[in-house]
């Protein structure tokens, strides 16, 4: 996972998953969304194999490149654990305010229906 993470760490190869995310391209049409040379493009595609990103097919002379969903599992599966951790702290509150404006509500209507008591010990009415 850390080789993924770092792979996608540089914008560049993060709009390169963006363009193969759908449909498998050539290596000149991938670099020719960029205005690096194509030396660059294909070692940035290079480092998104390597990290099991990207899948390359050879056909002659060209390279094909796609997405791989699998490569992406692992990172995931490691930020759901963050966010999954995040929502069960926010189910939790939520729970907490509920329980709390419950028990204001419960109190409320208790004190509604008795009568009220000065600081003098003496009922209001």
């Amino acid at each position: 996972m850390d080789e993924a993470l770092t792979a996608i760490a540089e914008p560049r190869r993060r709009e390169i998953l963006h363009l193969v995310r759908d449909a498998e391209l050539p290596a000149g049409r991938i670099a020719s969304h960029f205005s690096v040379s194509r030396p660059a493009i294909s070692q940035h595609l290079r480092v998104l194999k390597d990290a099991g990103l990207v899948s390359e097919r050879r056909e002659g002379t060209h390279r094909y490149y796609r997405l791989r969903r699998e490569g992406l599992a692992a990172i995931t599966r490691y930020l759901e654990t963050l966010w999954d951790d995040r929502l069960l702290l926010l189910q939790a509150e939520a729970e907490r305010l509920e329980r709390e404006t419950r028990a204001i509500e419960e109190a409320s209507s208790i004190l509604g229906s008795k009568p009220r008591i000065d600081d003098d010990g003496k009922d209001d009415e």
